[in-house]
């Protein structure tokens, strides 16, 4: 018998969660369907035409036929229920508790399966990504077009955006993808936010048409995007983007209104713990690496280098680039040793903000490259920064940051502030809250293994395992050559 919990059909992976099975004993069955009933998983959730619990948010009875999935999750949900024909979950005349019973052997009746590993999984922790998989699907639904995305990134935006019943056209017009959003009710395009100009914005809205902003995630990948390595995290956010402070975004709404209970802070402290342990940052895992020598009895500053033309740095770096962030930082830190740090899209030759070793030692003692930037952070004391995700990074670590310009995780609290904070933030937040906003609520994750949508916890295992592959490996040595060209050129 098909499992009343089991996975939406992705077209691109194994996603088997359950098999049938012997029934499980259950300790706390209200519990059990109290997580059921907080997820709306069970049946086919993930199709509209046929979604039980889209019958079930109506409210009051329902009437059905004893092998209708409604019939146990609804008992689930609380309601009343009329069966009018027997079958698997129940049959005319049986009490409330009879149902109740074949609903709870309904779900205890299978064996659980982690689909990323393929070992055995508990029902709670299936039900817990069945219910990401459901607001993930959720939110792709009204998304019918993408446009802007790159090439070697559109295997894995497909399957972040994908959808039951939906194909996604991805297309290079945004005429034609706002046409094609046009045609679906509540009709969404999904855009790579350096492709939204203020003329695309004013045509979405003339159409009634919703932008949906795609960008790579905190926790990427191994290795660099400049090396067209596809992102295995982005963040979809559907009221601005995060790197912008001049608009609402959906993370700062999160971070400002979630309620973040003890559970989720708790998963956020063990995911900090094991990214920390693990010497993760965005581009992947890094080994130990030789660092200079720091001076003895002097506080370690680092400066990381930012691209120039970044949007992070354009939307909230408040006009500073790399030299004048260097000049800020000395004056700030009279007496510290200051280490900058080129940013390695810089170095190779592939983006703007080169700063000449020579300026930069006017300001700073070292300029340090290579190595793993998980290993810097843990041999400094204070991290200064525009907007770099370096900051955010080091927080993880404990560090002392300031920020000079306003990236998306200034204004809470936990960070020296130099501009003027957005009256949309000011909400004081534990560091574990702050991850488990940015880590665990905003990004979406694919496994690299399996190529499912999994949670964060999935693909930091598999960057500390090293088996987070590039599929697209090939490409790396040719950029990396076409980046000293361009250098040269410069």
């Amino acid at each position: 018998m098909t499992p009343l919990l089991r996975s939406p059909p992705f077209p691109f992976a194994d996603a088997t969660v359950s098999q049938p099975g012997p029934v499980q004993p259950c300790d706390d069955l209200p519990a059990l369907f109290a997580l059921v009933r907080e997820a709306r998983v069970g049946g086919a959730f993930w199709d509209a035409a046929r979604d039980p619990w889209a019958v079930i948010a109506r409210g009051g009875p329902v009437a059905a036929p004893g092998d209708d999935e409604r019939v146990p999750l609804a008992r689930i949900a609380g309601l009343p229920i009329t069966v009018t024909a027997p079958g698997r979950f129940g049959a005319p005349g049986d009490s409330a508790a009879t149902l109740d019973r074949k609903a709870a052997d309904a779900l205890l009746g299978a064996q659980y399966r982690n689909p990323f590993t393929g070992a055995p999984a508990s029902i709670a922790e299936t039900i817990e990504l069945l219910a990401l998989w459901r607001a993930t699907l959720e939110a792709n639904r009204p998304i019918a077009a993408a446009c802007g995305m790159a090439w070697w990134k559109r295997a894995e935006i497909r399957r972040f955006l994908w959808a039951p019943g939906r194909d996604l056209r991805l297309t290079r017009s945004t005429r034609r993808a706002l046409r094609l959003a046009k045609r679906v009710e509540g009709g969404a395009v999904a855009m790579w936010p350096s492709r939204v100009s203020p003329a695309l914005k004013q045509q979405a809205q003339a159409r009634g048409v919703g932008l949906v902003r795609v960008e790579d995630g905190f926790v990427r990948s191994v290795g660099l995007g400049v090396e067209l390595v596809p992102p295995s995290s982005v963040v979809v956010d559907r009221a601005g983007i995060h790197f912008d402070p001049a608009a609402p975004s959906d993370l700062e709404a999160i971070l400002a209104t979630h309620a973040f209970p003890a559970r989720l802070v708790e998963r956020a402290q063990a995911l900090r713990v094991t990214i920390v342990a693990a010497g993760i940052s965005k581009y992947g895992a890094g080994g130990a690496a030789e660092l200079p020598p720091r001076a003895a009895g002097r506080r370690l500053v680092l400066v990381p280098g930012q691209v120039a033309d970044d949007m992070s740095v354009t939307a909230g770096g408040h006009g500073l680039d790399n030299l004048a962030l260097l000049a800020r930082t000395r004056a700030a830190e009279p007496e510290a040793e200051i280490w900058f740090r080129p940013h390695p899209d810089v170095d190779a030759g592939h983006r703007k903000g080169r700063v000449p070793d020579g300026a930069a030692l006017a300001h700073a003692d070292r300029v340090v490259r290579g190595g793993s930037m998980a290993a810097l952070l843990d041999a400094v004391d204070a991290v200064h920064t525009i907007t770099s995700l370096t900051g955010f990074e080091a927080l993880l670590r404990g560090k002392r940051v300031t920020c000079h310009g306003t990236p998306f995780y200034a204004g809470w609290g936990l960070t020296a502030d130099c501009a003027a904070p957005t009256g949309r933030r000011g909400r004081a937040l534990t560091l574990d809250q702050l991850v488990a906003g940015v880590l665990i609520l905003y990004p979406r994750y694919l496994d690299p293994v399996t190529g499912l949508p999994c949670p964060p916890e999935v693909l930091v295992a598999r960057i500390a395992e090293a088996q987070a592959a590039n599929r697209l490996g090939w490409i790396a040595p040719l950029r990396r050559w076409q980046g000293r060209l361009m250098a040269l050129l410069r």
